[in-house]
């Protein structure tokens, strides 16, 4: 993660902006944080650490990828097994009035908080892909809201509402495990399997023995679907994955290989084929001035 997105953590429980604050915190020797309540909304996202959550009550093993959504007024607080390990997280804040005010103008903006309240259910668990999505939204907000460009406060409002609203989506999609009756459950176990195997072998040979189909069955099924052979779709998901993970501050010498490539010069060829840019040059290009 780069340096100037982080913030220093501090135990402020109250929002200095109206509408809605985000940050990034990298901690490694934090041990412990009362049990609070404060009146806004807050979105927890978690990356890393030896801990358990706990909310209104309710302990939550969190493992990378998890969300959690606290409603204002709702008990909560880290319980940590252990230090000496980076505890990184996104927290997204948000305002009663602000949420109101998006609530009056659209039903849809509440649905994740509606849910949570009725139901209690404060957890929910991502995978691989859509957190790392998720990660790259958030430093963008991030980015724009501590830059000097022209219109930032309208265009980070406009990045808040269009994140809250994808969140409701992966939340639908977390309580609503909606069968897929017209597509090929062949090409469905495919997808999900790549998704959350990006730095393994996925090979066609690999994929072939995994799901004992064919390999021309598989191929033939994923470019009927897809409309792109399955090379391409799994370099392309490489490809996007590893934006965020240069965002995130990942050294390009481990980068390469953690996003399923077999040494560095391929993956460079790759980026900048896909993105027209270098990887150092889109890392620069994100980058935040000095002061900021």
């Amino acid at each position: 993660m780069k340096k100037e997105l982080s913030t220093g953590f501090n135990t402020r429980q109250y929002m200095n902006s109206g509408e809605f604050e985000v940050f990034f915190y990298n901690d490694i020797d934090l041990d412990h944080v009362v049990d609070h309540t404060h009146p806004y909304y807050e979105i927890y996202f978690f990356l890393n650490g030896d801990v358990t959550y706990e909310v209104d009550g309710n302990r939550y093993e969190l493992q990378y990828g998890d969300y959690l959504m606290i409603p204002p007024e709702t008990r909560h607080h880290p319980i940590f097994h252990s230090t000496g390990q980076d505890y990184r997280r996104f927290v997204l804040w948000i305002s009663r009035p602000y949420y109101e005010a998006l609530v009056a103008r659209s039903e849809d903006f509440a649905y994740s908080f509606r849910q949570v309240e009725e139901k209690k259910q404060y957890h929910f668990r991502t995978d691989f892909i859509i957190f790392q999505d998720l990660q790259g939204r958030l430093l963008d907000m991030i980015e724009e809201m501590r830059g000097n460009k022209p219109f930032r406060e309208t265009s980070a409002h406009l990045m808040v509402c269009s994140f809250l609203l994808h969140l409701n989506r992966i939340t639908y999609d977390s309580l609503h495990q909606v069968p897929a009756v017209y597509e090929n459950v062949l090409y469905l176990n495919v997808c999900d399997y790549i998704n959350n195997h990006l730095d393994e072998d996925l090979s066609l040979d690999h994929l072939a023995s995994f799901f004992y189909a064919s390999k021309y069955h598989i191929s033939h099924v994923f470019k009927d679907n897809m409309g792109i052979s399955l090379h391409q779709y799994i370099l392309k998901k490489r490809l996007q994955a590893s934006k965020n993970g240069i965002l995130s501050g990942i050294p390009f010498g481990e980068l390469y290989h953690q996003y399923g490539f077999s040494d560095y010069t391929s993956f460079y060829r790759a980026f900048k084929k896909e993105f027209g840019l270098s990887p150092k040059e889109f890392r620069e290009q994100k980058s935040l001035p000095e002061g900021y």
